[in-house]
């Protein structure tokens, strides 16, 4: 069969592998399909994927071009033979192949509360492993406003000013697709304090960004405004959980409901390991997918505590998330996740200031500009040149 193949496409005849760049594709509206694919492809050959502007698919060198022939129209059969020719694969495994990827795709494109990052034929950290074309994920920290009397943690108030006026936050919103970042997530001090969050969320989905939101989770016990988060297109949430407080725990509730996809940022203290264990059983049983840890510094007794809860997570088959931003604040920070938790850092995402300002990631004071005043090229080939100079 692969002589037969290779007799129809020969080298030269095969259809270039994709180069880098962007590539996007419409589908009819009677199709049975995503309705939006919007895919990326790096320099390696690698690619992310944006369905429907809900979910972020990172997908390895063969799978990029089993993709990139879908968008450039090419049915499954022909695409299965150009993959076998050029992998020089049996037909039948490159159908199969291409069949198993594009049922994938159609599953994330109508399955609700999915997580919205997700990796095919890759692990977790092997995207963090290059330096990308661009960001894979923006966090905007919208205020660092905790509560709403408008405390402020001090550190926050030392650097940052000023927020950015709605319309200056939809700027940020633009210059974030036009990078080609597929990602944003709201972020704090506590962003559901803005009352402007449902429309920027709206402007990012206009755009076709995924979105998320990192949150105490109060506000999301008010139906309405949960409704409104819902129907202005969020993709998902992140709440920073305290497990004495009922309002956030109705929250967590009402989310739950949803077709949001919801995980829970737990922040560790040693000293209440049995109600760390016990909250986390609580979780699993409130339909709870995926967790995400943290500890307020660096210990021994910390680390000790963090495996115990990524042991205990992993018994109840929940998902461990290290690569979201905790909340800034006192009671929440990310001064401890998992290990390596930052080696994405300024490069896999960047973390935008409430002023602009753009930093590698939250927690760490270093400038590469500012996202209104400076060029985009500018700020990421600042961010580039830290890495190389870091690493």
């Amino acid at each position: 069969m692969d002589s037969i193949i290779s007799r129809f496409f020969t080298p030269k005849d095969l259809p270039p592998a994709p180069d880098p760049g962007i590539y996007q594709y419409m589908f009819p509206e009677d199709a049975e399909a995503p309705n939006r694919l919007h895919l990326r492809v790096e320099s390696d050959g690698s690619g992310v994927l944006l369905v429907n502007a809900t979910t972020v698919l990172h997908l390895n060198q063969t799978a990029t071009e089993h993709v990139a022939l879908w968008i450039q129209g090419k049915g499954e059969e022909d695409a299965a033979g150009i993959m076998a020719a050029r992998y020089k694969l049996s037909r039948k495994n490159a159908l199969r192949d291409q069949r198993e990827l594009r049922e994938e795709i159609l599953t994330l494109a109508t399955e609700p509360d999915l997580d919205p990052v997700m990796f095919l034929g890759m692990d977790r950290v092997e995207p963090y492993s290059m330096v990308p074309s661009a960001p894979y994920r923006l966090d905007c920290a919208l205020t660092y406003k905790l509560d709403e009397q408008g405390t402020h943690d001090p550190l926050a108030r030392e650097r940052v000013d000023r927020e950015l006026s709605e319309s200056e936050w939809i700027q940020v919103l633009s210059t974030a697709w036009d990078a080609n970042i597929p990602h944003v997530i709201f972020t704090g001090g506590e962003p559901t304090l803005r009352e402007d969050l449902p429309d920027l969320i709206q402007s990012a989905e206009t755009l076709g960004l995924v979105t998320g939101i990192i949150t105490n989770g109060k506000r999301l016990s008010e139906p309405a405004y949960l409704d409104r988060l819902d129907k202005s297109g969020l993709d998902h949430i992140l709440l920073s959980f305290a497990p004495d407080d009922p309002t956030a725990r109705q929250g967590l509730e009402r989310a739950l409901e949803t077709d949001i996809f919801v995980a829970v940022h737990l922040t560790l203290d040693p000293a209440a390991s049995i109600q760390t264990i016990d909250t986390l059983e609580e979780l699993s049983r409130m339909g709870v997918k995926a967790v995400s840890l943290s500890a307020i510094e660096k210990t021994d007794q910390n680390v000790s505590a963090l495996e115990k809860a990524r042991e205990k997570a992993a018994a109840l088959g929940l998902d461990l998330i290290w690569d979201l931003p905790a909340p800034y604040s006192e009671t929440n920070p990310i001064a401890v996740e998992l290990e390596n938790v930052l080696q994405g850092a300024g490069r896999a995402w960047l973390y935008v200031e409430p002023d602009g300002d753009i930093l590698p990631t939250q927690g760490v004071n270093q400038i590469f500009g500012n996202i209104l005043r400076d060029p985009w090229d500018q700020i990421w080939d600042q961010a580039v040149s830290n890495y190389h100079t870091a690493s």
